[in-house]
């Protein structure tokens, strides 16, 4: 007797119930693939959008967190040596332009001020002695004159005397001896000629190397008096030194100079920080400075007050190299086992003045730079057309203070050369009078002399040059 299959108790009815799988299971495919595609199809739209987006947005901007705020950090140095008297400032405080910072000892400057101006009034008194030796030189040259004249005049009545002796010699009326007497007077007279030119000469040269420090120079402009002068200025600029003022309006910082210190010249006491001067430096990758150029808008937030916080900002320059190539110990590439770093170039960036007023900054802060790049006009590295940025300066009142230094070394210098020169000093044309005066009177001195002697038709003849020589460089100066 035969049975069907599904008669039998022992074997499972495995056709219909893979029937009854396969129907259910198929809703189920359909509904996972349909899942897939939607996935996917989300997918491919985010990844359209993305591409769009970056395309549209995203490619002309360059972003880092990688930046960094610098600022100037003015050193405090002393350009002298010397002992802390006094500190007006701390960590901390703001000061302004010109104020006082740190004092010290001025004993020592005011010594070598004082000596200054002393060597400047001796200086002024030596220079006033070349210039009234002209008038004295120029008498000596008429004296000596006078002197040639004197001696031509008695050389000449030697010489008279030993003709007359020498025709009287054969008749017996005169004897040897007192002809050879004669003979010795006229040699004498001779010799005493020879040396009064002699001296006539030297004062000469003694006149004209006197001038030679003289002319065409006042004693105010005389270079030894300019020489001392100058002295004098860095004697009282090294006294004006021994008090430290601000350069720049900032705050100060890094303070390590203490009371009674014995500082050495440059040696740091303290810096100050003009925070209203800062700006950042973005280091970018090498790969993002292919479309980075000056003057392209910047976009920056600090950490210090986050995204509700946004400043304002420009590229202004790219640094020569990248960072690791200005470091202490720069890498060296040419070694055996070489890893490859992607390298950083710092990009400057201005920041709003404005904005640095109503927020803040400190030196060393964090922040988010993102750079519009889509402008390319600019360059990549500045030239000589480009602005230059001026870097901090002490502003007008410490113009203002040097301008009066400079007035107040002018005064010293001045009063110090009036007070010793004494009465107004002749001009040149008054010393150029008096010398000629003087010559005059020698030679109506040698006039009279001339008179005196029985041949003074010769004398005449030969002294009128001399005197005139004497006269020359009187007249070349008038």
């Amino acid at each position: 007797m035969s049975q069907s299959p599904t008669s039998n108790p022992g074997q499972p009815a495995t056709a219909p119930a893979a029937a009854e799988a396969a129907v259910i299971a198929t809703p189920k495919k359909a509904q996972r693939k349909t899942a897939l595609l939607t996935i996917a199809g989300i997918v491919a739209i985010g990844a359209i959008a993305y591409g769009i987006y970056y395309a549209l947005v995203l490619n002309h901007f360059e972003t880092t967190d990688n930046a960094y705020v610098q600022g100037n950090v003015v050193q405090i140095t002393p350009q002298i040596g010397g002992t802390v008297l006094a500190i007006n400032a701390e960590d901390t405080n703001f000061v302004k332009a010109g104020q006082s910072l740190v004092k010290l000892d001025t004993a020592d400057a005011q010594v070598a001020l004082d000596q200054a101006e002393a060597a400047l009034g001796q200086t002024v008194r030596q220079v006033r002695t070349l210039y009234t030796n002209n008038g004295a030189l120029s008498a000596q040259i008429a004296l000596r004159e006078a002197d040639i004249v004197r001696a031509q005049g008695d050389l000449a009545k030697a010489g008279d005397d030993l003709n007359r002796r020498q025709g009287l010699v054969a008749n017996g009326a005169v004897s040897k001896e007192e002809l050879n007497h004669a003979q010795s007077q006229v040699t004498t007279a001779r010799t005493t000629v020879a040396a009064a030119q002699a001296a006539a000469s030297a004062a000469r040269e003694q006149l004209a190397s006197n001038r030679a420090m003289t002319d065409g120079v006042s004693v105010e402009q005389h270079p030894s008096v300019q020489q001392a002068a100058a002295r004098v200025r860095e004697a009282y600029l090294a006294l004006k030194r021994s008090e430290l003022t601000s350069p720049v309006d900032g705050f100060v910082a890094k303070r390590s100079v203490q009371l009674g210190q014995r500082v050495a010249a440059g040696a740091p006491l303290m810096s100050v920080i003009a925070l209203d001067q800062l700006w950042v430096d973005a280091n970018f990758k090498e790969v993002q400075l292919r479309n980075i150029r000056i003057g392209q808008p910047v976009k920056l937030v600090a950490d210090l007050y986050g995204k509700k916080v946004e400043y304002d900002g420009s590229v202004v320059g790219l640094a020569a190299g990248t960072g690791s190539a200005f470091s202490l110990l720069p890498a060296q590439n040419a070694t055996g086992n070489w890893i490859k770093v992607v390298q950083r170039v710092p990009v400057r960036v201005k920041l709003d003045s404005k904005q640095l007023v109503e927020h803040p900054l400190r030196v060393g802060l964090s922040m988010d730079v993102i750079v519009d790049i889509s402008k390319q006009d600019g360059k990549t590295l500045a030239d000589n057309n480009s602005p230059a940025t001026p870097v901090a300066t002490q502003g007008t009142a410490g113009v203002a203070a040097a301008q009066a230094d400079l007035h107040a070394e002018d005064a010293i210098v001045q009063r110090v050369i009036n007070s010793n020169l004494g009465r107004p000093m002749a001009t040149p044309l008054q010393s150029a009078d008096r010398a000629a005066r003087a010559a005059a009177s020698a030679r109506s001195i040698a006039d009279g002399k001339r008179s005196s002697t029985q041949s003074a038709a010769e004398p005449r003849v030969a002294v009128a040059p001399a005197v005139d020589r004497a006269l020359a460089p009187v007249s070349t100066s008038r």
